[in-house]
């Protein structure tokens, strides 16, 4: 039976953005440190964590084994010694005795891998607020902070279920922020070749913390008359348009006027290669819009053409630039209508979208396709119950 092997590489900062380059060895046979051969070419790259790579079946397999070139390399040897014992039929017993890896390292490199990837996509916000290093540093040092153990072969369930405890009776957290530094702290131990979930895995879906989440708010028409009333032309297209599209902020920022199609009045969610920006989830859509929307848009663009004064954003800055103060505008605008500004938010247009969407008759699939979601949970977490004057004349006649 073929020896199995196990590749080293190292993931760093490239041109192109991150990637994940082989090591170079040097005349003895030893990994040279930070050395990776980059398009055929060796290069010198301090940042980053080598990785071990090997298939399971047809799957690929990437752990990280820290910043060190020769611990690195030793694990890789002990790795493939392992997988050709395993595929010769020879049992494999793990001892208490064995090292294994540091906790408190593999979090200081994955941390540092976060922080590169967040480098990376800066300015396209594909990391956004809750994908930001800052987020992940502060789940994963809360569980140094709960678990005692030294090295990640020891973390077991146990671990997990007092780290979730930890989180709710010694930080206070809300039940929403527990399941999403939870998920931090799972994602961690995956990048690491932890088996998390699964028949085999350490967690069962009863194991995740549950939190109960709050019904979505909407727009009422009166808030909305009372909001526009006090918008200049350009402020009403902005909310008019996240509010009769449903996009998420970022999908507003980079919609170009090539996604407006004027004929078939529909706008278009894609790809961004030159921005360096991606839908959620990679999920491009079609949205069909009111013809009002395309109106207010033509007012803009007279001509239907992709550029306008030079750009091809719809809402660009001076620079051509994607506008990232949408939400300033919309407190500013909220407070000279007598607003509560803490009561007006961009994504409550969403659930708006997707409310008004149900309620007068768009089936539930077709809503969850013009926002972009994988799943229909997602889309009903965006739907306010009705409680209008026409509900309650049904539930009369129901019970009449």
């Amino acid at each position: 039976m073929a020896n199995r092997e196990v590749n080293l590489t190292k993931r760093i900062q490239t041109s192109t953005g991150l990637r994940y380059c082989p090591v170079v060895l040097s005349a003895n046979g030893r990994v040279k440190p930070d050395v990776v051969l980059v398009n055929g070419i060796s290069e010198r790259h301090p940042e980053g964590c080598y990785q071990l790579e090997w298939r399971e079946g047809s799957k690929r397999v990437r752990i990280s084994v820290g910043k060190n070139a020769a611990d690195a390399d030793a694990q890789r040897l002990r790795k493939e010694a392992e997988l050709n014992a395993v595929n010769h039929g020879v049992t494999i017993e793990h001892t208490n005795t064995q090292v294994g890896r540091s906790l408190r390292d593999a979090i200081e490199h994955y941390l540092e891998d976060v922080r590169l990837r967040v480098a990376t996509n800066k300015g396209s916000a594909n990391f956004g607020r809750h994908n930001s290093h800052g987020c992940y540093s502060t789940a994963l040092n809360y569980f140094l902070e709960s678990c005692h153990k030294m090295t990640i072969e020891e973390i077991d369930k146990r671990d997990l279920l007092k780290y979730a405890n930890f989180l709710r009776e010694e930080k206070d957290q809300a039940p929403v922020t527990v399941v999403n530094k939870f998920g931090i702290v799972v994602s961690f131990l995956k990048a690491q070749g932890i088996k998390t979930s699964g028949p085999d895995g350490m967690l069962k879906p009863s194991d995740w913390p549950k939190a109960t989440l709050p019904e979505p708010e909407i727009y009422e028409q009166e808030e909305l008359d009372t909001l526009f009333a006090k918008c200049d032309s350009d402020q009403r297209l902005w909310f008019e348009f996240f509010l009769m599209t449903g996009m998420r902020e970022q999908e507003v920022m980079h919609t170009y006027w090539s996604d407006i199609n004027f004929t078939d009045h529909t706008v278009r969610v894609s790809y961004k290669p030159d921005r360096g920006w991606t839908p959620k989830a990679y999920k491009a859509r079609t949205i069909p819009v009111p013809e009002k929307l395309i109106t207010s848009l033509l007012r803009l663009n007279p001509s239907k053409s992709k550029l306008v004064n030079g750009c091809n954003l719809v809402f660009p800055t001076a620079g051509c630039k994607p506008k990232r103060d949408f939400l300033d505008c919309l407190k500013a605008v909220a407070e000279r209508a007598g607003l509560e500004p803490d009561t007006c938010w961009l994504h409550k247009f969403r659930s708006t979208f997707a409310t008004r969407c149900l309620c007068n008759g768009v089936d539930l699939r077709t809503v969850q396709e013009y926002l972009g979601h994988s799943d229909m949970e997602s889309t009903m977490r965006y739907l306010k119950p009705s409680r209008s004057a026409e509900t309650r004349a049904k539930m009369n006649a129901i019970f009449a």
